[in-house]
């Protein structure tokens, strides 16, 4: 069986006047369904440019990225971003939560943009929510929440049209030291009671460790050996 994703070769180039910036230098590596993965190297060194190829919200200059054996970017427009709306859930660093909306109103978002009555999608991010610990924040607006609880809603809101894999951007770098514990626990909580697959881009050795799996980047490559089990 075909991992759930394979990227092979992978390079990504950003062209200005007079200048060419190389960002992912032959980049290949594969994932497994249900894995936890971290994404660790100094600033700069192409872990987002990576994440964001991984999501499909960006095009490589060259190199694959496949779905279970499925070029992604061999998909038009349309189709990459049914693909990427049912297939992919995002977290950053900063929540983006839209201020003037509640916490189920933020969370149902993704399900009403692709078409899911109302009714369903509430119920499905009040489960969510419940799950997450929020079921008494429902009504609240991000700016009545705390650090922590804003990013849960982030969490919720990429679960709501249950992901295969869930792509984390620093998800802990905007929260103190022990908010940023509890939501990693949440996510390692995801990963094995619902076997959703993670990559989490972090610069923090002691959240990577607790992850399956560590891929480490330098000067946009895979760093030799890297990308062996941390963990038992």
């Amino acid at each position: 069986m075909a991992p759930l994703i394979s990227v092979k070769r992978l390079n990504k180039t950003f062209f200005s006047p007079g200048r060419k910036l190389h960002i992912l230098k032959d980049i290949t590596f594969d994932i497994e369904e249900g894995e936890m993965v971290s994404l660790m190297g100094p600033s700069g060194v192409g872990k987002s440019t990576l994440l964001h190829i991984l999501g499909t919200l960006d095009r490589p200059t060259s190199g694959t990225v496949l779905y279970e054996g499925r070029d992604v970017f061999a998909l038009g427009n349309d189709k990459l971003a049914d693909f990427r709306s049912r297939t992919v859930g995002f977290v950053f660093q900063f929540h983006h939560l839209m201020p003037e909306f509640s916490t189920i109103e933020n969370t149902v978002m993704p399900a009403l943009i692709a078409g899911i009555r109302y009714s369903e999608a509430r119920e499905r991010a009040g489960r969510l929510l419940s799950e997450l610990g929020l079921s008494g924040r429902l009504s609240h607006k991000p700016g009545e929440l705390s650090g922590g609880e804003q990013q849960r809603v982030a969490v919720a809101r990429a679960l709501m049209l249950d992901p295969r894999v869930v792509l984390a951007d620093e998800p802990t770098g905007n929260l103190d030291t022990r908010t940023g514990e509890e939501l990693f626990s949440l996510l390692t909580g995801l990963n094995g009671r619902k076997g959703i697959t993670f990559v989490v881009v972090t610069h923090n050795e002691g959240i990577a460790s607790r992850c399956r799996r560590v891929i480490r980047m330098r000067d946009g490559r895979i760093e030799q050996g890297s990308g062996e089990a941390d963990m038992p």
